[in-house]
Parts: structure tokens; sequence; C-alpha cells
């Protein structure tokens, strides 16, 4: 039964067509990619300053 699923699900993937991303789609992904890099280096300076015997 559940190879039944999975099959049914993969012909039904291959039969989407591919939609392009809208602009505010591709706005919104670059916000999350760039404050996950911004929060990363700032908790890193955090965690330098606050607990200094953490970083060799």
């Amino acid at each position: 039964m559940q190879l039944d699923n999975n099959v049914k699900i993969a012909e039904e993937i291959k039969k989407m067509e591919w939609e392009p991303l809208m602009p505010i789609e591709k706005q919104l992904i670059t916000w999350s990619i760039s404050l996950g890099v911004v929060l990363l280096f700032v908790l890193y300076w955090v965690s330098s300053v606050f607990f200094p015997g953490a970083h060799g």
C-alpha cells in the first residue's frame, strides 16, 4: 500500500508544471538568507565578547 502511494505521488509530481518564482518570493528568500548570515555573525560576536573562554 505504501509503495502505491509513493508511485502515485511521484507520477503527480512529474505531471506538475514548473512555475517560476514571483519577485516577492525571490525577495523573501534573499531577506531570509541575509538575515540568517547576519545573525550568525552577531551571535558569534556576542558569544566571543561575553564568553571569551569558549573561543580557543
